[in-house]
C-alpha cells in the first residue's frame, strides 16, 4: 500500500514548477522534470540543459533545442564548462572538467513556496576564452537567502565560440553570444517554475560577462528578456572595429595551420571533424595574442556595436548599475575605469537610470605593501557575497562587512531597479548635471561624492 507521503510526493511531481520531497526537490521544466537538493535554506538545480549538445554537425551552428526527457533528471552537481584551457590563474578557478558538451544552466531559489521572485542571470568572465559556472565563489546561493533567485549558465568560449570562414554557413561566429540568447529564453521560459518572475529578470556580467551584458542591451533579439542590467569591468561598449571579416581571416589562418584550405568543399565537415583540444589549439588567457581567433564581432543583425547603438539610442532602456574595480586593467585611463564613467554618462544622457560604482575594497589576507587597489575581478566574491568561499579561514570581519554592504546594492536593484535601502547610504543616479559614484572604501564601507 502506498504511504500518503509518497502520494503527496507523486501528486507533488506531477504539477508543473512544483517542489516535491522535502530533501529531493522537483521541478518539471518545458523539457522535462529536474531533482535538485535542499541546504541551508536553499533549493539548488544545477546541470540542466538549455541546449543540445554543440558537437559534432552542430559545433559551430546556432544552439538548437534540446531534447526533451520524461524521466526526472537528477540536477545536484554541476555539468561540464565549456571547453577550453584552464588558465592557471585565474581568480576563479572552474569546479569541472571542460567539455564541449556543456549548455547547461544552474538555478538557486530561497527554500519555500514563494512565487514571482525577482530573478539575476550570472554571464562569467574570462576574456572569451576562459571561464564557467562552476566556480565555488559563483554560487547564488548567499544571495538567493536574500530573496531573489539567481541562475547561471556556461556558453561556448574561444574558436567554439567565435568562428568564421567561408566554408561555414550560416555565417553566425558569434555562437558564445547566441548560447547566452538561448539561456535568457530558457530563463523566460522556465523561471516561474522554479518560483521566479520572467518579467523581473537582472543580467550581470563581469569583464567578458560584462561586455555580455552591452551585447545584450544592445541587441534587437534581447528585447524582453531581462528588465535591468549590471555591467561590471566590461569596457566602453565598443568593439574597436572587429568584423565578421577579421573574424573569417583569423578562421582561414587557424583552418590553414590544420591543413584545410579557405576553398575546400570539405572544409566544414574536416573543421567539425577536428578534435576538441585541437580547436582549443592552446588558446586561453595567457595566449590570446596568437592569430587564429578573433573574439565576438557584431553580425550587423542579432549583434550589432554597442557603443553605436548607445549613441543612436538603440538599446534597451532599462536600469543599469555599472563601475570597476580601482586597480583595474589600463588603469585610470582604461577602457575598464574610464570606459564605465563614459558609458554612465552616455547611457544617463538617453534618460536611463544609472547607477555608477567604484569598488575599492581589498580582502585583508590579499594586502601586500605593493597593493595600490582592487584588481581586476576581485569584486565577484563581495557582490556574490562568496567571500568567506573565496578566503576560508583568512575571511575578516571587515571582508564579511564588505560583501554584506555591496551585495545588498546589487540584491536590492535586483529587486527593484534601484539599489538604495534601510541603513545603507544614498547612492544617487547619474544624471546630466551629477555624477555620484559610490566607492566601497578600503574599510569595506560604502561612500557617495561626486566623481
Amino acid at each position: 500500500m502506498i504511504s500518503k507521503f509518497v502520494r503527496l510526493a507523486l501528486l507533488l511531481a506531477a504539477v508543473p514548477g512544483a517542489v516535491a520531497a522535502q530533501d529531493a526537490p522537483v521541478v518539471r521544466t518545458v523539457d522535462g522534470p529536474v531533482r535538485g537538493a535542499r541546504a541551508d535554506g536553499v533549493v539548488a538545480f544545477k546541470g540542466i540543459p538549455f541546449a543540445a549538445p554543440p558537437v559534432g554537425s552542430l559545433r559551430w551552428r546556432a544552439p538548437q533545442p534540446v531534447a526533451r526527457w520524461t524521466a526526472v533528471r537528477d540536477a545536484t552537481a554541476y555539468a561540464a564548462d565549456c571547453m577550453q584551457l584552464p588558465f592557471p590563474s585565474d581568480a576563479a578557478p572552474l569546479g569541472t572538467a571542460p567539455a564541449e558538451d556543456c549548455l547547461y544552466a544552474n538555478v538557486w531559489r530561497p527554500a519555500g513556496d514563494a512565487k514571482k521572485l525577482p530573478v539575476m542571470v550570472w554571464i562569467y568572465g574570462g576574456g572569451f576564452v576562459n571561464g564557467g559556472s562552476s566556480p565555488p565563489t559563483y554560487s547564488g546561493a548567499a544571495l538567493a537567502r536574500s530573496g531573489i533567485v539567481v541562475t547561471s549558465f556556461n556558453y561556448r568560449l574561444g574558436r567554439f565560440g567565435s568562428f568564421a570562414h567561408p566554408g561555414l554557413k550560416p555565417a553566425d561566429a558569434d555562437y558564445g553570444l547566441l548560447d547566452q540568447l538561448a539561456a535568457l529564453r530558457w530563463v523566460k521560459a522556465n523561471i516561474a517554475r522554479f518560483g521566479g518572475d520572467p518579467d523581473n529578470v537582472t543580467i550581470i556580467g563581469e569583464s567578458a560577462g560584462g561586455m555580455s551584458v552591452h551585447a545584450m542591451l544592445s541587441s534587437p533579439a534581447a528585447a524582453g528578456l531581462f528588465q535591468r542590467a549590471v555591467i561590471q569591468s566590461g569596457g566602453d561598449g565598443s568593439n574597436h572595429g572587429s568584423s565578421l571579416a577579421t573574424a573569417e581571416a583569423a578562421g582561414v589562418a587557424f583552418a590553414s595551420g590544420k591543413g584545410i584550405a579557405a576553398d575546400d568543399p570539405q572544409a566544414a565537415a574536416k573543421l567539425r571533424a577536428l578534435p576538441a583540444e585541437q580547436v582549443v589549439n592552446g588558446l586561453n588567457l595567457a595566449s590570446m595574442g596568437q592569430g587564429g581567433y578573433s573574439g565576438p564581432v557584431p553580425d550587423g543583425r542579432t549583434f550589432v556595436d554597442p557603443r553605436t547603438a548607445y549613441d543612436a539610442g538603440r538599446f534597451a532602456k532599462v536600469p543599469v548599475m555599472i563601475g570597476a574595480t580601482s586597480a583595474d586593467i589600463g588603469g585610470p585611463t582604461g577602457a575598464m575605469i574610464a570606459g564605465a564613467r563614459d558609458v554612465a554618462v552616455l547611457l544617463a544622457s538617453k534618460n536611463v537610470p544609472v547607477y555608477h560604482y567604484r569598488f575599492d575594497y581589498v580582502a585583508t589576507s590579499a594586502v601586500t605593501p605593493q597593493t595600490k587597489g582592487a584588481g581586476h575581478a576581485t569584486d565577484i566574491p563581495f557582490f556574490f557575497d562568496t567571500a568567506a568561499i573565496k578566503y576560508g579561514a583568512a575571511t575578516s570581519d571587515a571582508d564579511r562587512t564588505a560583501a554584506r554592504t555591496i551585495s545588498r546594492y546589487l540584491v536590492n536593484f535586483v529587486k527593484t531597479g534601484d539599489p538604495n535601502g534601510s541603513g545603507l547610504p544614498a547612492w544617487g543616479r547619474v544624471t546630466a548635471t551629477a555624477r555620484p559614484i559610490l566607492t566601497l572604501t578600503r574599510a569595506g564601507t560604502a561612500q557617495v561624492a561626486p566623481e
